[in-house]
Formats: structure tokens, sequence, C-alpha cells
């Protein structure tokens, strides 16, 4: 077995194989894994424990143990804030969601894969696929010496701007709606000063993610992870929105740091580390053909992200899980066509993953046709709040009246129902 990436799906997969005795390689790009991946993200333990029901044990490098998921809605000053809180995330249900470091993680997740008999690979650049003479994939061709390698199954997994994926047609030439392009900046800053600013214990943290004017009127999101002594910033929009309304990522990153409701969060923090990336944002829709006579394709390489939740390195670690599983079993049938690894395409169907893509199909475009998500609305929500605290001698009822007023200007009652009506069938 040949693997492409060594990201969440790619070792998910070798984990498996090769400690089922299967001979299996991992082909990196980077210098080791984890080195294009700077500080922050969120990993679920569920996910995880099914290839490595131990990794705890195992010093999984975890930063903080999320115990409060809080959702903001921006205007341009202002905004909401809804947090959830629940002593089980912290008992019981420890470990549900935690932060990472994906450098750090990346790193050590492989060293279990090698631990298990997998030969990773780095330094190493997959130019092409082999092919025999029925065009069936048969192993790859790479950068090195005398570096074509032979194998059943080929799987790739080496991210979403994956250049193989692409120059091999097995996956279209991703549209700028499909995809978001984010900018991600870790904050360095004391413990102690975590735990105050967001009220949580040595080991617990804190999720928030972000919509509204934040994202400068576009079709877009922020989130703040928290993690050990640092705090992961991040924020993007549809690619598709960046090419319209000509916004400058880094300035967009800026303007979301100044914000009322970020500023004093990360005050006196030191600027560690900063780049940019790309997200799957097409969904169900934009999955490619994820199998073929000799490969299989899972996690970011397959577009599987879903956008709603924000949920993507479980998809990539499952995928990467159902790709093993129907790599061996057709390793003991000895049939590597298309028909023989059709159990990764059952299992993905009868999944959380097909399921959760499936129902959440249509959110991606109620956005892209919501633009007053993003403008109008986060406006005058902040208006609403911001008239009805102050305190100034106005009566409440002329209050209402004029907030009402405002909002009947800015957004007809048809405008705001059809909107309701559209939301509701996007996540139903």
């Amino acid at each position: 077995m040949a693997i492409v990436g060594a990201g969440p799906a790619g070792i998910s997969a070798a984990c498996l194989l090769a400690e089922k005795g299967a001979k299996t390689i991992v082909l990196k790009r980077g210098e080791y894994p984890g080195a294009k991946n700077i500080s922050g993200g969120v990993l679920y333990g569920h996910d995880l424990a099914q290839i490595l029901p131990d990794y705890e044990k195992r010093s999984c490098p975890i930063e903080r143990n999320i115990v409060e998921s809080r959702i903001g809605y921006l205007s341009r000053d202002g905004g909401y804030s809804l947090a959830y809180r629940d002593k089980i995330f912290a008992d019981e249900r420890k470990h549900n969601v935690f932060t990472v470091g994906r450098a750090k993680f990346d790193r050590w997740f492989a060293e279990q894969a090698r631990g298990k008999g997998a030969l990773v690979a780095c330094g190493t650049v997959v130019t092409d696929l082999l092919r025999d003479s029925n065009q069936r994939i048969v192993g790859v061709q790479t950068d090195r010496p005398d570096g074509d390698l032979r194998a059943h199954v080929v799987l790739l997994a080496d991210g979403i701007n994956s250049p193989l994926a692409a120059k091999t047609g097995f996956r279209p030439e991703l549209k700028p709606h499909q995809v978001s392009l984010a900018v991600k900046e870790v904050i360095e800053l004391p413990e102690e000063q975590i735990r105050e600013r967001f009220n949580v214990g040595p080991e617990d943290g804190v999720t928030t993610e972000i919509v509204g004017e934040v994202t400068q009127g576009m079709d877009g999101v922020a989130v703040i992870y928290t993690n050990r002594r640092s705090l992961s910033l991040c924020i993007g929009a549809n690619l598709s929105s960046f090419s319209r309304q000509k916004v400058r990522p880094y300035e967009m990153m800026e303007s979301f740091k100044a914000h009322p409701l970020v500023a004093p969060l990360i005050r006196g923090g030191k600027s560690t580390e900063y780049m940019a990336h790309w997200l799957a944002e097409g969904g169900y829709d934009a999955i490619p053909r994820l199998s073929g006579d000799g490969f299989l394709i899972a996690g970011d390489s397959a577009m599987l992200f879903n956008a709603l939740h924000r949920e993507g390195s479980n998809l990539a670690m499952t995928s990467g899980r159902f790709a093993a599983e129907a790599v061996l079993e057709a390793l003991q049938k000895r049939d590597f066509s298309q028909s023989g690894l059709q159990g990764y395409l059952s299992r993905l169907e009868n999944s959380y993953i097909f399921k959760d893509l499936k129902k959440y199909r249509r959110f991606g475009r109620f956005l892209h046709t919501h633009p007053e998500l993003f403008t109008t609305l986060p406006e005058l929500a902040g208006l609403a709040a911001r008239e009805m605290l102050t305190v100034n001698g106005v009566p409440k009822k002329e209050k209402q009246k004029m907030i009402f007023r405002e909002f009947r200007t800015g957004f007809s009652l048809l405008r705001f129902l059809r909107l309701m009506w559209d939301g509701w069938r996007s996540v139903r």
C-alpha cells in the first residue's frame, strides 16, 4: 500500500494497515509530517480512538480539553455571544474535542504509524501515478532516483490542493465557490492569562466560532482556539467572495484582531506564526470519484469537510480508517479493482460522514446567496442591542418603534421570512 500524504487521513490508514501486517509506505513532500501545519486546530477523541484506543497513554500532544463552545455574531463594532459549558466535557466525555498544535500532533501521529511498522518517507514528492496497459493504477512515480514504487493500492490523502488529484484528473479542477481561503495567526500568551481571560482550569479550553461583519461582507467565518500557551486565530471567506470584493486576507485578519470582542483576549500577546491555507467548502456535491482500479481518495483530497460544524480532521481520520479496512478486504480477495475496493464507498455511505454532508448539502449555497447574513443583519442586530442597552431618557417603546423602522427600511418582513425558510431548508 502506498499512501500519498501524512496528514490525519493518510496516517490513520497507515496505522491500521501496518498493525495488520500489510506493507505500507507513506510518502510525504515536507521535511517531516506536519512541517507545513502551524499550531492550532481541533481534534475529536472518538475518531482518534478508533485508530489508537490508547492515544492518551501514548502521550498524544493535547493542548487543551474543550469544555466550552462559543458562537459570536458580530457587527463591525460590537456583537452577540452565545456560550455553552458543561461539566460532562471535563469528566465522562473528556477529550470529546481538544486542541492540538498540528505540527506537533502530525509528527507524533506519524511516529505511532512507524511504531506499528509503516515506513514514512519524508522529502519525497509523488509526481505521477503508475499505470499498467489497462490504465489501472499500479504504483507511484516519485522525484527520487529510480523512484518508481509499485503498490497494490494507492491512497491519495495529500490535501485539498493536491496537485496529484488534479493532474491525474481524478478530481475536477476546483471552482472558487468550492474553496475558502483562510489566514491563521498564532498569538503567544502566558498560560495564566489564557486561564483568566477564558475562565478555565489548567487543562481546559474554549473554542469560539464567529460570523458576521468581521469577514467584511463576505461569506466566511472566524475562529479562536485556546492552546496551552497560545491562541490560534483564523479567519477566512469563500474564494469567489475574495475575487469579487478584492479584500486582502491579511487586512481582514488585522481588522478581526482589533474588534472589541477579540482585542482584549489577545492584548499583550506576541505573534509567532502566520500562514494561509485552503478549506474545502463544496460539500457533498463537490465530492469527486473516490475509488477506481488500484486507487482510493480520502480526507481533504476527497473534499470531505463539514462546513457548518467546521469538522474536517475527524472526517479525514475516519475516511482513512475506512480506506484501510477496504484495502485489507481487497488483500484477502487479491482483487484491487474498483469492485474489489467497493467496501470503502459502502462504509462512507453508511457513516455519519456522508449522512451529515448530504444533510447540509444546500448550506453552502444558502450562505452564498444570502450576503445579508454578513452585512445588513449584523448591523441591524447591533443597532437593536445598542439602543435598548443605552439609558438616555428615551422611553423603551419609542426605541422599539425606531428599531422596527430601521429593520423595515433595511430588511423587509418578506425578505426575512424567505431567509428563515431558506436557512431551515439548508439544514433540515
